[in-house]
């Protein structure tokens, strides 16, 4: 099959179902309020609340939340073929995850920003809100591990990468302070000079590889995991105007650019998909994931089609800096939809591969050796390149592989396949890391809020010395992870309680459309999605638990999956509670359907 007919259907897909469902979501369901202050317009305090362009603001929720999951989730899924996980991100993507986070963001909008766990303990009770809590912090935590571990291995010993990447944080700061000080409102001259700063800087990648200043961004493995959390912390305490929007910001261009190009590069080579559109693999026993088919496609492409995560963005950084209720459906369900096509992208690009090289790359040689499999392309591709990619698992480089693959079939640009190789290593190393800083962030705010019970000034999110403690009790704990970890043990645990904290996330949803709407056929949008997920989960989960974790003896992991678990019963037993009473108040939900009706006619009539 070639790739261009999936590209087109999943273009079709995505922007139909923007049209449609969002619509739907936004006017009749959620009925946004452009009339009504945002908590970036009424808490206003130049540091965490802000009012942002909503191009700015777009741009750094899609950067946030566009993170590996897009990127390397549809990679390693591309072991069961290509059509399961191609299915799963368009109909997930639309019916689950972008509802998933506009419901979300909503909910925090209309809560002052607040995060999941807050808005959880109001609209549910407070047993939810203890759990949703603790839930949030240990997924955050993992989140954390489980996407820098990506970078971890895209970027040891590999100076140009690391040297490109790292100059998007000053350029980023210089930047903040261009829009804030320097020129205000002046967004495109700031956009361009952004723009052409990060080109130039991976434009002189090579040769600053080989220079004498090469040795300066020549680092190993140990060295990146320890200064990945020293970055967060800054991104995490330092005011959002100064490094983490901006750099969100010039981030989505280079990630949407560069995810446009593949588009074109796509439809001018139009490569034949190698990978089967199902392989063996489906009843499981892969070398990549062990699991089938079901649940483990479903929390190996966790980010592309629905993700707690973006809870923690929807809900953390993004509503302190919406201007406006109208940019709620561009930025909360467009921002996912966009996340999909990154996602199908992806897998175009690992299952354009040979399929020998796709298996080669992606897992040990000595498991490789056992497949039966030979390798096409890749010696020549290693050579070309300058670096060996064989036995390099987790993804990454496999991706950054299949697009220069499709780039240097492009007449006249093969000879540049060195140069994509590395913009592509930027590319993804740019798009874990934007999501990093925020993530971060958002677990700060976690940690003040629970210090808080205890210390009120915490809770005031523009304490510094409060920001500074916990943004390094969150940067340590994280890197703790990330340290004493590897793909296999953390990206595992990463989509598990993922999803279980989307499956979170749908709850509150659900609850939150009953109490404003009345309708229990609008509830059915989260509801729906949340029961499916859930089970899904949960039973991936078992089988990890079962299968892996106790007989491995990965004690922390199992500690963790069992905790997780435990709290999200607890949350649903709680939300169910509530949602039957909600239900069985026949003349509260008359009252509550007659005012939607009454506020829906009003908007629409605007």
């Amino acid at each position: 099959m070639h790739a261009l007919y999936l590209l087109i259907a999943a273009a079709c897909v995505l922007v139909l179902g923007y049209r449609l469902y969002g619509t739907f979501l936004a006017a009749k369901v959620l009925a946004v309020n452009p009339n009504l202050p945002t908590p970036a317009r009424r808490l206003e305090d130049g540091h965490d609340f802000v009012p942002t362009n909503r191009w700015v603001t777009f741009g750094h929720h899609f950067a946030a939340i566009a993170a590996a999951g897009p990127l390397v989730g549809p990679v390693l899924a591309a072991q069961f073929g290509f059509l399961p996980g191609a299915l799963w991100i368009l109909i997930g993507g639309v019916l689950g995850g972008a509802v998933h986070d506009m419901v979300v963001l909503f909910a925090s909008i209309r809560h002052n920003g607040e995060s999941l766990a807050q808005i959880s303990k109001k609209e549910i009770g407070p047993i939810t809100g203890v759990a949703a809590g603790i839930a949030v912090l240990f997924v955050l935590l993992i989140t954390m591990a489980g996407l820098s571990i990506v970078i971890v291995h895209a970027l040891k010993h590999n100076p140009w990468g690391t040297f490109t990447v790292t100059m998007t944080i000053p350029i980023a700061i210089f930047i903040g302070i261009y829009m804030r000080y320097l020129r205000p409102g002046k967004l495109g001259e700031a956009s361009f000079i952004g723009v052409v700063l990060i080109l130039l800087a991976v434009f002189f990648g090579p040769y600053v590889k080989g220079s004498a200043l090469g040795v300066f961004f020549n680092y190993s493995e140990t060295v990146i995991k320890l200064g990945l959390p020293v970055y967060a912390f800054f991104a995490a305490a330092l005011p959002v105007w100064l490094l983490l929007a901006p750099r969100d910001y010039l981030s989505s261009y280079l990630k949407i650019g560069t995810i446009g190009a593949l588009a074109l590069g796509i439809i001018i080579v139009n490569p034949v998909l190698e990978m089967p559109a199902v392989t063996e693999f489906i009843n499981g026993g892969g070398p990549i994931i062990a699991g089938k088919v079901w649940p483990f496609v479903f929390i190996t492409i966790a980010c592309g089609a629905i993700s707690g995560f973006h809870s923690t963005i929807a809900a953390g950084t993004t509503p302190k800096i919406l201007d406006n209720e109208r940019d709620i459906k561009i930025v909360g369900f467009g921002g996912m939809l966009v996340e999909s096509f990154v996602a199908i992208m992806a897998l175009i690009a690992a299952s354009a591969l040979p399929v020998g090289d796709y298996f080669a790359i992606n897992t040990s040689p000595e498991v490789f050796a056992k497949l039966g499999m030979a390798v096409d392309k890749l010696p020549m591709l290693s050579q070309l390149i300058g670096e060996e990619l064989a036995g390099r698992p987790g993804g990454a480089v496999s991706l950054a592989v299949g697009m220069s693959y499709v780039f240097s079939n492009i007449p006249g640009l093969n000879h540049l396949i060195a140069y994509w190789y590395q913009f592509a290593i930027m590319f993804e190393a740019v798009f874990i890391l934007t999501a990093v800083d925020a993530g971060t962030r958002s677990a700060r705010y976690v940690v003040q809020d629970m210090i808080g019970a205890i210390y009120k000034p915490f809770k005031q999110v523009n304490w510094m010395p409060g920001a500074l403690i916990s943004a390094a009790l969150v940067s340590f704990a994280w890197g703790y992870l990330l340290y004493g970890g590897d793909i296999s043990t953390v990206w595992p645990l990463f989509g598990v309680s993922n999803q279980l904290l989307a499956s979170l996330g749908l709850v509150v949803g659900t609850t939150l459309i009953l109490k404003n709407t009345g309708r229990i056929s609008y509830a059915l949008a989260t509801f729906i999605p949340f029961v499916f997920l859930s089970i899904t989960t949960l039973y991936a989960s078992y089988f990890n638990l079962t299968q892996v974790y106790i007989p491995g003896g990965k004690t922390v992991n199992s500690i963790i999956s069992i905790v997780l678990a435990g709290l999200f019963i607890v949350i649903v037993i709680d939300a169910f509670i509530k949602w039957s009473k909600i239900i069985s108040d026949k003349k509260g939900l008359a009252e509550k359907q007659a005012a939607h009706n009454k506020l829906v006619s009003e908007l629409t009539a605007k």
